[in-house]
Protein backbone atom coordinates (compact mmCIF):
# COMPACT_ATOMS: atom_id res chain seq x y z
CA UNK A 1 0.00 0.00 0.00
CA UNK A 2 1.56 3.01 -1.38
CA UNK A 3 -0.78 5.69 0.09
CA UNK A 4 -3.38 6.39 3.07
CA UNK A 5 -5.65 8.32 0.51
CA UNK A 6 -9.12 6.77 0.21
CA UNK A 7 -8.28 4.40 2.09
CA UNK A 8 -10.72 2.57 5.15
CA UNK A 9 -8.35 2.51 8.41
CA UNK A 10 -10.47 0.88 11.60
CA UNK A 11 -8.80 2.25 15.32
CA UNK A 12 -9.69 0.90 18.54
CA UNK A 13 -9.05 2.94 21.32
CA UNK A 14 -9.29 5.87 19.51
CA UNK A 15 -10.10 8.31 22.09
CA UNK A 16 -6.56 9.05 23.27
CA UNK A 17 -3.05 8.56 23.07
CA UNK A 18 -1.86 6.66 20.52
CA UNK A 19 -4.98 5.80 19.07
CA UNK A 20 -6.01 9.29 18.72
CA UNK A 21 -2.62 10.11 17.18
CA UNK A 22 -3.54 7.55 14.68
CA UNK A 23 -6.77 8.62 13.73
CA UNK A 24 -5.44 12.58 13.29
CA UNK A 25 -2.04 11.36 11.23
CA UNK A 26 -4.36 9.15 9.33
CA UNK A 27 -7.22 11.94 8.41
CA UNK A 28 -4.47 14.23 7.17
CA UNK A 29 -3.34 11.66 4.90
CA UNK A 30 -6.65 11.37 3.37
CA UNK A 31 -7.92 7.83 4.72
CA UNK A 32 -11.48 7.63 5.78
CA UNK A 33 -12.08 6.20 9.55
CA UNK A 34 -14.28 3.52 11.37
CA UNK A 35 -12.93 5.01 15.07
CA UNK A 36 -14.17 3.39 18.22
CA UNK A 37 -13.43 3.66 22.03
CA UNK A 38 -15.05 2.63 25.22
CA UNK A 39 -14.36 6.03 26.44
CA UNK A 40 -17.15 8.02 24.51
CA UNK A 41 -16.42 11.01 25.55
CA UNK A 42 -12.81 10.92 24.78
CA UNK A 43 -13.81 9.84 21.31
CA UNK A 44 -16.18 12.40 20.36
CA UNK A 45 -12.76 14.84 21.08
CA UNK A 46 -11.06 12.93 18.23
CA UNK A 47 -13.98 13.30 15.64
CA UNK A 48 -14.16 16.52 16.19
CA UNK A 49 -10.47 16.76 15.37
CA UNK A 50 -10.61 14.46 12.62
CA UNK A 51 -13.57 16.43 11.01
CA UNK A 52 -11.55 19.66 11.00
CA UNK A 53 -9.21 17.75 9.08
CA UNK A 54 -11.69 16.57 6.43
CA UNK A 55 -11.59 12.98 7.14
CA UNK A 56 -15.08 11.25 6.72
CA UNK A 57 -15.64 9.27 10.14
CA UNK A 58 -17.78 6.90 11.72
CA UNK A 59 -17.58 6.90 15.01
CA UNK A 60 -18.83 4.34 18.00
CA UNK A 61 -18.56 3.51 21.44
CA UNK A 62 -17.24 -0.35 21.95
CA UNK A 63 -15.81 -2.70 24.38
CA UNK A 64 -13.38 -4.35 22.33
CA UNK A 65 -13.38 -7.26 24.73
CA UNK A 66 -17.66 -7.86 24.09
CA UNK A 67 -16.77 -10.25 21.05
CA UNK A 68 -20.23 -10.53 19.69
CA UNK A 69 -20.35 -6.77 19.73
CA UNK A 70 -17.06 -6.18 17.68
CA UNK A 71 -18.43 -8.73 15.00
CA UNK A 72 -21.67 -6.59 14.60
CA UNK A 73 -19.22 -3.95 14.12
CA UNK A 74 -17.46 -4.89 11.93
CA UNK A 75 -20.00 -5.90 9.79
CA UNK A 76 -21.22 -2.24 10.44
CA UNK A 77 -18.24 -0.90 9.09
CA UNK A 78 -18.29 -2.23 6.16
CA UNK A 79 -21.98 -1.78 5.56
CA UNK A 80 -20.91 1.81 5.57
CA UNK A 81 -17.88 2.25 3.73
CA UNK A 82 -18.34 -0.99 1.53
CA UNK A 83 -14.84 -2.40 2.30
CA UNK A 84 -11.90 -2.22 5.10
CA UNK A 85 -8.24 -1.95 4.05
CA UNK A 86 -6.53 -1.61 7.40
CA UNK A 87 -7.26 -2.50 11.26
CA UNK A 88 -5.51 -0.88 14.19
CA UNK A 89 -6.10 -3.09 17.18
CA UNK A 90 -4.62 -0.42 19.51
CA UNK A 91 -7.57 -0.39 22.87
CA UNK A 92 -5.24 -1.48 25.78
CA UNK A 93 -5.44 -1.18 29.65
CA UNK A 94 -3.02 -1.23 32.04
CA UNK A 95 -2.40 -3.46 35.45
CA UNK A 96 0.63 -3.13 38.20
CA UNK A 97 1.17 -5.57 40.78
CA UNK A 98 2.99 -9.13 41.54
CA UNK A 99 1.63 -11.83 40.21
CA UNK A 100 1.40 -13.37 44.14
CA UNK A 101 -0.69 -10.32 44.78
CA UNK A 102 -2.83 -9.57 41.77
CA UNK A 103 -6.38 -11.58 41.67
CA UNK A 104 -7.27 -13.66 39.07
CA UNK A 105 -10.12 -11.21 37.82
CA UNK A 106 -7.81 -8.48 37.19
CA UNK A 107 -6.03 -10.93 35.20
CA UNK A 108 -8.76 -11.92 33.38
CA UNK A 109 -10.14 -8.53 33.09
CA UNK A 110 -6.57 -7.10 31.41
CA UNK A 111 -6.48 -10.46 28.76
CA UNK A 112 -9.90 -9.93 27.79
CA UNK A 113 -9.03 -6.62 26.93
CA UNK A 114 -5.05 -6.32 25.86
CA UNK A 115 -4.90 -9.78 23.81
CA UNK A 116 -8.73 -10.95 23.37
CA UNK A 117 -9.19 -7.62 22.07
CA UNK A 118 -6.63 -7.83 19.76
CA UNK A 119 -8.22 -10.97 18.42
CA UNK A 120 -11.67 -10.07 18.27
CA UNK A 121 -10.85 -7.66 16.15
CA UNK A 122 -8.35 -9.33 14.19
CA UNK A 123 -10.94 -12.02 13.49
CA UNK A 124 -13.92 -9.98 12.90
CA UNK A 125 -12.31 -8.49 10.02
CA UNK A 126 -9.60 -10.00 8.28
CA UNK A 127 -11.88 -11.39 5.68
CA UNK A 128 -12.92 -7.88 4.88
CA UNK A 129 -8.99 -6.83 4.53
CA UNK A 130 -8.47 -9.92 2.72
CA UNK A 131 -11.32 -9.42 0.15
CA UNK A 132 -10.32 -5.61 -0.37
CA UNK A 133 -6.83 -7.35 -1.61
CA UNK A 134 -4.67 -4.21 -0.33
CA UNK A 135 -4.39 -4.00 3.64
CA UNK A 136 -2.61 -4.46 6.94
CA UNK A 137 -3.70 -5.67 10.22
CA UNK A 138 -1.69 -3.80 12.54
CA UNK A 139 -1.72 -4.91 16.20
CA UNK A 140 -0.11 -2.81 19.28
CA UNK A 141 2.35 -5.31 21.17
CA UNK A 142 4.69 -3.59 23.54
CA UNK A 143 8.26 -2.73 24.69
CA UNK A 144 6.71 -4.87 27.33
CA UNK A 145 6.27 -7.91 24.64
CA UNK A 146 9.97 -8.19 24.25
CA UNK A 147 11.24 -8.15 27.60
CA UNK A 148 9.43 -9.36 31.16
CA UNK A 149 9.37 -6.75 34.31
CA UNK A 150 8.25 -7.11 38.02
CA UNK A 151 4.54 -6.00 38.48
CA UNK A 152 3.67 -6.48 35.16
CA UNK A 153 3.08 -10.06 34.49
CA UNK A 154 -0.52 -9.87 33.10
CA UNK A 155 0.49 -6.84 30.96
CA UNK A 156 3.52 -8.86 29.62
CA UNK A 157 1.44 -11.87 29.10
CA UNK A 158 -0.99 -10.31 27.00
CA UNK A 159 1.15 -8.18 24.81
CA UNK A 160 3.84 -11.64 24.34
CA UNK A 161 0.73 -13.70 23.38
CA UNK A 162 -0.18 -10.68 20.87
CA UNK A 163 3.15 -10.87 19.60
CA UNK A 164 3.25 -14.62 18.98
CA UNK A 165 -0.61 -14.29 17.13
CA UNK A 166 0.55 -11.76 14.83
CA UNK A 167 3.73 -13.32 13.53
CA UNK A 168 1.66 -16.81 13.15
CA UNK A 169 -0.93 -14.60 11.30
CA UNK A 170 1.79 -12.92 9.09
CA UNK A 171 3.02 -16.23 8.11
CA UNK A 172 -0.54 -17.36 7.20
CA UNK A 173 -1.43 -14.28 5.04
CA UNK A 174 1.87 -14.75 2.35
CA UNK A 175 0.83 -14.18 -0.77
CA UNK A 176 -2.46 -12.82 0.36
CA UNK A 177 -1.73 -9.24 -0.24
CA UNK A 178 -2.36 -7.89 3.67
CA UNK A 179 0.48 -7.93 5.72
CA UNK A 180 0.03 -8.39 9.04
CA UNK A 181 2.33 -5.92 11.68
CA UNK A 182 3.78 -5.80 15.45
CA UNK A 183 4.21 -2.85 16.41
CA UNK A 184 6.11 -2.37 20.05
CA UNK A 185 6.13 0.84 21.30
CA UNK A 186 8.75 1.84 24.40
CA UNK A 187 7.46 4.57 26.57
CA UNK A 188 4.98 6.56 25.17
CA UNK A 189 2.59 9.85 27.10
CA UNK A 190 0.13 8.38 27.04
CA UNK A 191 -3.10 7.95 30.14
CA UNK A 192 -2.31 4.05 30.16
CA UNK A 193 -0.55 4.16 33.42
CA UNK A 194 -2.62 6.84 35.28
CA UNK A 195 -5.97 4.81 34.06
CA UNK A 196 -4.60 1.86 34.84
CA UNK A 197 -5.44 -0.73 37.96
CA UNK A 198 -2.89 -1.22 40.79
CA UNK A 199 -3.17 -3.77 42.95
CA UNK A 200 0.24 -2.98 44.50
CA UNK A 201 3.60 -0.84 43.98
CA UNK A 202 6.11 -3.41 41.46
CA UNK A 203 9.22 -1.47 43.53
CA UNK A 204 7.46 -2.48 46.33
CA UNK A 205 8.06 1.52 47.60
CA UNK A 206 4.33 1.94 48.64
CA UNK A 207 3.85 5.04 46.03
CA UNK A 208 0.27 5.37 44.54
CA UNK A 209 -0.86 4.78 41.31
CA UNK A 210 0.13 8.79 40.66
CA UNK A 211 2.69 8.56 41.73
CA UNK A 212 4.20 5.85 39.46
CA UNK A 213 2.39 7.61 36.87
CA UNK A 214 3.89 10.53 37.50
CA UNK A 215 7.49 8.66 37.45
CA UNK A 216 6.33 6.84 33.64
CA UNK A 217 5.57 10.38 32.58
CA UNK A 218 8.73 11.93 33.60
CA UNK A 219 10.96 9.75 31.72
CA UNK A 220 9.42 9.03 29.20
CA UNK A 221 10.13 11.08 25.60
CA UNK A 222 8.30 9.65 22.70
CA UNK A 223 4.86 11.46 22.00
CA UNK A 224 1.66 9.81 20.76
CA UNK A 225 2.26 12.05 17.58
CA UNK A 226 5.69 10.44 16.96
CA UNK A 227 4.48 7.11 17.55
CA UNK A 228 1.82 7.65 15.11
CA UNK A 229 4.27 8.75 12.30
CA UNK A 230 6.45 5.95 13.09
CA UNK A 231 3.33 3.30 12.39
CA UNK A 232 2.87 4.51 9.62
CA UNK A 233 6.12 5.05 8.38
CA UNK A 234 6.71 1.57 8.79
CA UNK A 235 3.04 0.09 7.75
CA UNK A 236 3.63 2.14 4.05
CA UNK A 237 7.12 0.55 3.87
CA UNK A 238 5.99 -2.96 4.45
CA UNK A 239 8.02 -3.21 7.46
CA UNK A 240 6.41 -6.71 9.66
CA UNK A 241 7.72 -5.03 13.12
CA UNK A 242 7.63 -1.85 14.01
CA UNK A 243 9.66 -0.63 17.00
CA UNK A 244 8.91 2.86 18.82
CA UNK A 245 11.93 4.74 20.68
CA UNK A 246 14.99 4.10 21.51
CA UNK A 247 13.88 2.18 24.60
CA UNK A 248 12.02 -0.09 22.04
CA UNK A 249 15.42 -0.56 20.25
CA UNK A 250 17.88 -1.03 23.02
CA UNK A 251 16.21 -3.58 24.69
CA UNK A 252 15.11 -5.58 21.65
CA UNK A 253 18.76 -5.74 20.48
CA UNK A 254 19.82 -6.88 24.56
CA UNK A 255 17.28 -9.30 23.98
CA UNK A 256 19.31 -10.39 21.26
CA UNK A 257 22.39 -10.88 23.11
CA UNK A 258 21.56 -12.20 26.12
CA UNK A 259 17.72 -13.30 26.36
CA UNK A 260 18.09 -14.54 29.95
CA UNK A 261 19.78 -12.02 31.45
CA UNK A 262 18.69 -8.52 30.40
CA UNK A 263 16.89 -8.13 33.74
CA UNK A 264 20.23 -7.09 35.13
CA UNK A 265 20.10 -4.48 33.15
CA UNK A 266 16.76 -3.43 34.27
CA UNK A 267 17.72 -3.63 38.02
CA UNK A 268 20.52 -1.05 37.31
CA UNK A 269 18.17 0.92 35.06
CA UNK A 270 15.81 0.77 37.83
CA UNK A 271 18.08 1.98 40.61
CA UNK A 272 19.37 4.18 38.66
CA UNK A 273 15.63 5.96 38.29
CA UNK A 274 14.94 5.03 41.72
CA UNK A 275 18.11 7.16 42.96
CA UNK A 276 17.31 9.82 40.88
CA UNK A 277 13.92 10.17 42.23
CA UNK A 278 15.12 10.01 45.64
CA UNK A 279 13.94 7.03 46.82
CA UNK A 280 15.28 3.40 48.52
CA UNK A 281 15.85 1.06 45.43
CA UNK A 282 13.77 -1.79 46.16
CA UNK A 283 16.68 -4.47 45.22
CA UNK A 284 14.18 -6.62 43.47
CA UNK A 285 14.67 -6.91 40.16
CA UNK A 286 18.45 -7.93 38.62
CA UNK A 287 19.34 -8.55 42.38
Amino acid sequence: MSSFKGKVAVITGAGSGIGRALALNLAARGAKLALSDIDADGLAETVRAVEALGAEVKADRLNVAEREAVLAYAEDVVAHFGRVHQVYNNAGIAHNGSVEQTEFKDIERLMDVDFWGVVNGTKAFLPHVIASGDGHIVNISSLFGLIAVPGQSAYNAAKFAVRGFTESLRHELVGSGVRAVTVHPGGVRTNIARNGRLHSDPKGLGRSKDEIADEFEAIVRTTPERAAEVIHRGVDSGRARILIGADAHVFDLLTRITPTHYYRVLGALERALTARAGRRPSGRAGS
